[in-house]
């Protein structure tokens, strides 16, 4: 599965900042993350999970694989990019490809990192990378909405389309994203080919001072308080201090440096793992003595579709699952003894896998 979570912003707000503190705490050599460059902007980081850990003390494999997310540094944006300002072209045909956003906010003050917008204001950065999105959404919206009223006089599928088309057009209009609409999901097939912008789940990183870190300031409350009725995630950091931790290759100088900052962990472990159940995504563990190892699904997903992520023909050929809750593999210690005391279910098609489940499959190849 390659689902790709996007940072995004407006110029000088840490955005780049924080891409590369991702990166190079993937690098590090004691870290918790795995990098792999794709391109120049693109990159694999491990998800951080505690019951990794757990599973490999238990079960001593010879190796621990994460499950990872791509992490997709946009281009800059600039107001009037909807119209091609600045790169907005390359922004937006960057933005389209992703899965999610997280959208980097700047909430410090410093004369030395130059802004164009004036006044440090964060609602204000938000609003424009939002009407810039909404601008060219609803411009993708009026060219399908055009097609559809033609062919609605003949078609009534297509008058159908038209209809839900309109309501994106008026809610786009008055300056709202389409996420906030409520659009059924079969409501949504209508606008599924447009890929619109404003559709996709949002998560907001307010970027402080250092003195900021733990108590967050005046700028980020706005900014909590703003996008409060979006119900979306606002995590507060200091990207500057996140790159610092990240450079650090020696993992009793970065432990030092944290225990300096107060710090129990990296903020970026809950970056990553918020866009990770941003894009709502699970984990289910397969765990023996070659590896224990974490694979990634969408909510819901039935053991077939589990299955076949390990490989094609596990989904094809499959037959039943062995599964043991990750509270009764912790609990009992090992499969084994899970298995004695009953904790091991034999589980078929139609069973929707849960997060942390223990995995063994049975296939005909």
């Amino acid at each position: 599965m390659s689902l790709k979570a996007g940072i995004v912003g407006l110029p000088n707000v840490g955005k780049s900042t924080l891409f590369n503190a991702v990166s190079n705490s993937a690098k590090a050599q004691a870290s918790n993350y795995r990098f792999c460059t794709i391109e120049p902007n693109v990159g694999l980081v491990d998800v951080p999970d505690e019951r990794l850990n757990t599973l490999r003390d238990l079960v001593n494999p010879n190796r621990v694989v994460p499950t990872q997310l791509e992490i997709v540094d946009i281009a800059g944006l600039v107001r009037g990019a909807s119209k091609g300002e600045g790169l907005g072209n390359k922004f937006l045909a960057n933005i389209r490809e992703v899965d999610a956003i997280i959208h980097v906010i700047r909430c410090f003050e410093d004369e030395n990192v130059l802004r164009d917008e004036g006044a440090i204001n964060p609602m204000g950065d938000k609003e424009i990378i939002d009407t810039e999105l909404q601008l060219k959404d609803l411009d993708s919206v009026e060219r399908k909405l055009a097609k559809c009223e033609k062919l609605s006089k003949t078609d009534p599928k297509m008058k159908v389309e038209a209809e839900i088309l309109q309501r994106c057009k008026t809610h786009l209009d008055s300056g709202k994203n389409i996420r906030s609409l409520g659009l059924s999901k079969e409501e949504k097939l209508a606008i599924a080919d447009l890929m619109c912008l404003t559709d996709k789940s949002v998560l907001y990183v307010a970027n402080v001072d250092e003195a900021s870190m733990h108590t967050g300031n005046k700028y980020s409350e706005m900014l909590i308080e703003g996008v409060k009725d979006e119900g979306a995630q606002v995590i507060v950091m200091c990207n500057n201090v996140e790159a610092q931790i990240a450079e650090m290759e020696n993992e009793e100088d970065r432990q030092m440096f944290m225990e300096e900052f107060g710090m129990k962990e990296p903020a970026l472990h809950r970056l990553i793992q918020s866009a990770y159940k941003l894009l709502e995504l699970d984990t289910y563990f397969t765990a023996g003595v070659q590896e224990v190892r974490a694979w990634t699904i969408h909510k819901g997903w039935k053991a077939p579709q589990a299955a076949g992520v390990i490989h094609t023909d596990f989904e094809k050929g499959f037959i039943k699952a062995e599964v043991i809750s990750y509270a009764d593999f912790v609990q009992y210690k090992s499969e084994a003894a899970c298995r004695e005391v009953g904790k091991l279910r034999i589980e078929g098609k139609e069973y929707i896998v849960k997060d942390g489940d223990v995995m063994h499959f049975r296939f005909n190849v």
